[in-house]
C-alpha cells in the first residue's frame, strides 16, 4: 500500500469523527477526488469501514496498551485505530508494512515523540498478542466488544428481542450485504436486465421482495450505463416493500410525506405506470433536487416535489385528499448501521424518544388526509420498537377512525411471509433475515 493511500484514509476516518458525517458520503466524495485505481479504491473502502465498524473491539484492544490518562489528539487516536485494523483483520498486509507507514506518518503529522509513541504501541501489539475478547463474562458487554455496538443499545435489543436475536443482529451488522437495484418496468424487464449484467460477468439473483428487484452477488452496477440511462436504481429490497405493499394504480392521488432521496417515490411512480398525481415532500430544500433528478433520471413524470414539514401538511390539504399516503418516517436509522456504522456510536436513547415523538405527531397530522378506504403505509429504518410498533399502537388507540389492515402479508412471498419479525403491528425486518436494512413496515386503513 502507498503512502498517500494511507494519509487519505486517515483524512476520511479524522472527518467521520469530528463532522459526524456519514461514512459513506464522505467516503465516496473521496474516491470521486483522488482519481485511485480500483486495487486502492476497494482496500480504502475496506479499511475506513472496517476501523469504523470495529471502533469498540479495536478501541479494547488499544486500552490494554495506552494509558487511560493519556489524551490522544484525533488524528493519532484514527491512526492507531486504523493501523490496528489492518493488523487485526486484513491478512495481505504484513505488519511490518503497517508500522512502518503509521510511524512515517506520525513523524510528518506531529512530532519524533509522537512517532515513537505510536510505533512502541504497535509493537507491543505485535509482540504480546491481543486481549481475548471471549473471555468477557458479562455477555451484554461481550457482544458489544465483539461486535463494536454501545453497551446501551445491546441491552435495549436485549430486552426487546432476547439475547440471541440481538446477537445475531450485531454481527449481521458487520457482514456485506449483497447491492440491491429495481428495474424501470416502463423501459425493461428483469429478465433482459438480469442476462445484459450476467453477459458481462455479473453474478445476480432474483428479488424476494420485488418483481422489480435483482439481487447483485458480484460486480459493480456503477460501471455500466444502466443508471445513468435510468434502466435501474439502487434500492435496499426492504425499501421496495412499501410500493409493493401500498396497492397501487394508475390515476390514484398519493402522498408520500418525507419523500427524500426519492426511491420510494419513484418506486410508486413506476408502480401506477406514471398515470396519476404524486405529491412528494422532504423539510431540507436542498433535498427536493434529488427526489427530481431521480424522476428525471427514471424518465417520470407524475410527481411533484415540495419542500414541506411533514407536521404541517394538513394546513396545505383538505381532509380526505389523498387515495394513499406513505409516512417513511424519520427516525434512528439503527437498520442501517450496516452501511452507515458510524450511527450506532452517535445515537442515544434520548434522540429514541424525541424521534418517536415527531413520528407520532407526523401520523397524527397526515393521516386526516386519508381519503375512507385510503390506505397509509408507516414504515422506518429502524428496529427499535419505541419507533415502530409503539408509535402505531398509540396512534390507533387514539384514532379509532383507523385500522390495521396487514391483508398485505398475502401477496408477499412464501419466506417474507414467514419472517419471524410479524407482529400484531406489522413486519420487523432483521438484517440477519434476509441480508437487507433492518427495516419496519405496516398497513394503516381509513374505516368509511
Amino acid at each position: 500500500m502507498n503512502y498517500q493511500l494511507r494519509q487519505t484514509m486517515l483524512d476520511v476516518l479524522i472527518r467521520i469523527e469530528k463532522d459526524k458525517g456519514f461514512s459513506n458520503l464522505i467516503l465516496n466524495h473521496e474516491l470521486q477526488q483522488k482519481g485511485l485505481i480500483e486495487k486502492d479504491k476497494r482496500l480504502l473502502t475496506e479499511v475506513v469501514y472496517g476501523t469504523v465498524q470495529n471502533q469498540l473491539a479495536i478501541d479494547y484492544y488499544l486500552a490494554h496498551f495506552i494509558n487511560n490518562k493519556k489524551k490522544l489528539d484525533i488524528w493519532v487516536r484514527q491512526l492507531l485505530r486504523m493501523s490496528v485494523y489492518q493488523m487485526v483483520y486484513l491478512e495481505k498486509i504484513p505488519d511490518h508494512a503497517v508500522v512502518h507507514e503509521s510511524v512515517e506518518i506520525a513523524k510528518i503529522r506531529g512530532h519524533k515523540g509522537i512517532a515513537s509513541f505510536v510505533n512502541g504501541i504497535l509493537r507491543s501489539i505485535q509482540r504480546k498478542g491481543l486481549p481475548d475478547i471471549s473471555l468477557i463474562k458479562d455477555p451484554v458487554k461481550r457482544i458489544s466488544i465483539e461486535t463494536s455496538h454501545p453497551v446501551w443499545l445491546v441491552e435495549r435489543w436485549v430486552e426487546m428481542y432476547g439475547m440471541d436475536r440481538t446477537e445475531a443482529m450485531c454481527r449481521e451488522n458487520l457482514k456485506h450485504f449483497p447491492m440491491s437495484i429495481r428495474i424501470q418496468p416502463m423501459k425493461t424487464n428483469r429478465e433482459s436486465i438480469m442476462k445484459q449484467l450476467e453477459s458481462e460477468g455479473f453474478t445476480v439473483t432474483t428479488s424476494l421482495f420485488s418483481p422489480q428487484g435483482i439481487l447483485i452477488e458480484k460486480g459493480n452496477i456503477f460501471k455500466t450505463n444502466l443508471l445513468q440511462d435510468g434502466l435501474v436504481t439502487v434500492q435496499d429490497q426492504s425499501s421496495m416493500l412499501v410500493a409493493e405493499c401500498l396497492r397501487l394504480e394508475p390515476g390514484m392521488k398519493v402522498l408520500d410525506t418525507c419523500s427524500a432521496p426519492g426511491g420510494k417515490v419513484t418506486h410508486i411512480a413506476e408502480k401506477m405506470a406514471d398515470q396519476g398525481e404524486i405529491h412528494a415532500y422532504d423539510l431540507h430544500k436542498k433535498k427536493i433536487n434529488l427526489i427530481e433528478e431521480k424522476a428525471s433520471t427514471l424518465n417520470l413524470h407524475s410527481i411533484a416535489a415540495f419542500q414541506g414539514d411533514a407536521r404541517k401538511l394538513h394546513e396545505k390539504y383538505g381532509e380526505e385528499s389523498f387515495d394513499r399516503i406513505l409516512i417513511d418516517a424519520p427516525c434512528s436509522g439503527l437498520g442501517v448501521i450496516n452501511g452507515k456504522p458510524e450511527i450506532k456510536y452517535e445515537k442515544q436513547a434520548q434522540d429514541i424518544e424525541r424521534l418517536s415523538s415527531i413520528q407520532l405527531d407526523i401520523i397524527q397530522s397526515v393521516a386526516k388526509l386519508l381519503k375512507p378506504e385510503g390506505l397509509l403505509i408507516y414504515s422506518t429504518c429502524t428496529v427499535d420498537k419505541e419507533e415502530n410498533n409503539q408509535v402505531v399502537q398509540a396512534f390507533l388507540e387514539k384514532n379509532p377512525a383507523f385500522c390495521m389492515d396487514l391483508s398485505f402479508r398475502d401477496q408477499l412471498s412464501e419466506p417474507l411471509k414467514q419472517a419471524p419479525g410479524w407482529s400484531p403491528e406489522g413486519l420487523q425486518l432483521f438484517p440477519q433475515d434476509f441480508q437487507t436494512d433492518g427495516f419496519f413496515l405496516t398497513r394503516i386503513k381509513r374505516n368509511k
